[in-house]
């Protein structure tokens, strides 16, 4: 027996130096290996190939650009003053297109010609409709990926060799992989001293946008009889004490590029799988609002160029699929297609629901009437948006968390790569019963404070977990402050800055966590990044 384990133990030794011999021939080398073809990934891609370095980036599909090319035509912005470097360069090279200085305010197809741009002028590697499958560490060192595709196969593997990482996915996806450490969900207010992570219940407001069902409208199928059931979209979770933390994703939903040019335009119609009991609690937010019929109280209808539009959620009940998302940060791709398909139907599903039901009000139904998708836009995927709205997936938990304290600016860092400047936003997370009422949970909207830096540590895992690995998008931060992150221009200046480290970071030949920070704030100021605003 020892003899057979001994010979096994040898040609086991064998097969894995054939493997190591073989997979050299698929093996690439470069510098730096960006993972999230996401603005911040461009934009990360971009710099580093200014500055010199050998660059890959890695798409896990076709789409490039997140969601500044995928609908986000209406920026979220804060504060200009806070947006520099190459993210106000984006906006600038918009502004040229439609022969203006600078715009925040654009269609998809524009902000999709910009990075197309951005990775033609660099000549930038990128690699589609692959994923990374596993991560080959040394100590706290990435030294390579293994790339399959997305879907389908996965026999065929590429594998890439780096000095430097950078994720810049929606969801964390290479931190997590690098066993970095990650939170998914929101904190208790207890963990970091603060008032708006955890459960928030909030009051129903006149005024439109404020997310709240008004008291008396019944979740139940029949309204009268709790026995019969509650109606789709209504979760069977109690309510929390406020600030109680839990493992709920704020929703996420499509941003709607709808065009009202009648030679532009393919008709909203009947979606495959379409149900329109899954909106049957929109007509009892109409009968519950009975002389408000206004379109923005139910939508975010944003004018964009060209007769078109970001649509976006408004209301109690709108675009954002509530609820729904919870597996998607930790999900496998073949699972968030599946995620993604729902959402795409409720939403292509709620469009026709207004322009073909009668009980829609009259107003609503024939302003949604005059809208449809837009032949000129996202033509290789049927004239919709490929990219689902990711408000939130994993949040690493860094060298540095990011929390309200710093949103407000009773706590201010002293190593920032950027600033941030919107309201601690956070959509809603669940639908609940709330003394027989349906009660949307989670909706918290904070403004007023001014821009903030954000930490260069922020970016950073910790030192005893990964060393060459920056992470712009899904940063180190509480959930209620990386509700005002994570607005599409700071994850490009982020990218950019993660990347101007990254290079540092080869050039010093030192853990990301020990480079110079002056070294690297001199070269930030040197390409117009903005490390402080005067109010």
């Amino acid at each position: 027996m020892k003899v057979k384990i001994f010979l096994l133990t040898i040609l086991l030794g064998c097969l894995v130096s054939t493997m190591k011999a073989s997979s050299l021939k698929n093996e690439e080398h470069y510098d730096i290996c960006i993972y999230g073809a996401t603005s911040s990934g461009v934009i990360a891609a971009y710099t580093a190939k200014q500055m010199g370095r050998s660059v890959l980036l890695i798409a896990t599909d076709e789409h490039i650009g997140g969601l500044s090319s995928g609908g986000l035509g209406q920026t979220d912005i804060g504060n200009k003053q806070a947006i520099g470097g190459l993210s106000r360069d984006f906006y600038r090279r918009l502004g040229k297109i439609y022969e203006e200085e600078e715009t925040w305010k654009f269609e998809p197809s524009a902000a999709a010609k910009v990075f197309d741009d951005y990775i033609k002028e660099a000549e930038i590697p990128i690699i589609f409709n692959k994923r990374i499958e596993s991560v080959t560490k040394e100590n706290t060192q990435i030294k390579s990926v293994t790339l399959v595709n997305t879907y389908g196969s996965t026999r065929k593997k590429r594998y890439v060799t780096a000095k430097m990482f950078l994720d810049c996915t929606y969801e964390g996806d290479l931190l997590a992989l690098a066993g970095v450490s990650y939170t998914v969900g929101r904190e208790d207010n207890s963990v970091y001293g603060e008032t708006y992570s955890g459960f928030q219940l909030p009051e129903y407001r006149k005024q439109s946008g404020y997310h709240q069902f008004p008291d008396g409208v019944s979740p139940y199928v029949n309204p009268e009889d709790p026995s019969s059931g509650l109606l789709w979209g209504i979760s069977e979770k109690a309510a929390s004490p406020i600030g109680t933390g839990d493992d709920g994703v704020q929703a996420y939903n499509f941003r709607i590029c709808l065009t009202d040019s009648v030679e532009n335009m393919i008709p909203i119609t009947k979606p495959k799988g379409y149900d329109p009991k899954k909106y049957e609690l929109l007509i009892r937010l109409f009968e519950a609002q009975p002389n408000d019929r206004k379109i923005s109280s139910y939508f975010i209808w944003s004018r964009m160029p060209n007769r078109k539009t970001d649509v976006n959620n408004r209301g109690a009940f709108s675009t954002d699929m509530i609820g729904a998302n919870y597996a998607w940060p930790e999900a496998s791709f073949e699972e968030r297609k599946k995620i993604f398909e729902e959402h795409l139907i409720y939403t292509k599903g709620l469009l026709y629901f207004y322009v073909s039901d009668k009980r829609v009000p009259d107003s609503l139904r024939n302003f949604v009437s005059q809208w449809g998708y837009p032949k000129d836009e996202y033509i290789s995927n049927k004239h919709f948006t490929p990219q689902l709205y990711i408000r939130e997936g994993r949040r690493m938990i860094g060298e540095y968390v990011m929390t309200e304290h710093n949103c407000v600016g009773t706590e201010v860092v002293d190593d920032p790569v950027g600033m941030a400047a919107y309201g601690m936003d956070s959509h809603n997370i669940q639908r609940i019963v709330v003394d027989n009422m349906v009660k949307n949970e989670g909706n918290v909207e904070i403004h007023g404070f001014k821009p903030y830096p954000v930490s260069f540590r922020s970016i950073t895992p910790k030192r005893n977990e990964c060393t060459n690995l920056l992470v712009p998008v899904s940063l180190s931060s509480s959930h209620i402050a990386f509700g005002s992150i994570r607005m599409e221009p700071v994850f490009m200046l982020l990218g950019e800055s993660a990347a101007i480290a990254a290079v540092q970071s080869i050039e010093e030949n030192k853990a990301v966590q020990d480079i110079d920070y002056r070294n690297l704030k001199n070269k930030l100021l040197e390409r117009n990044q903005v490390l402080s605003v005067q109010q």
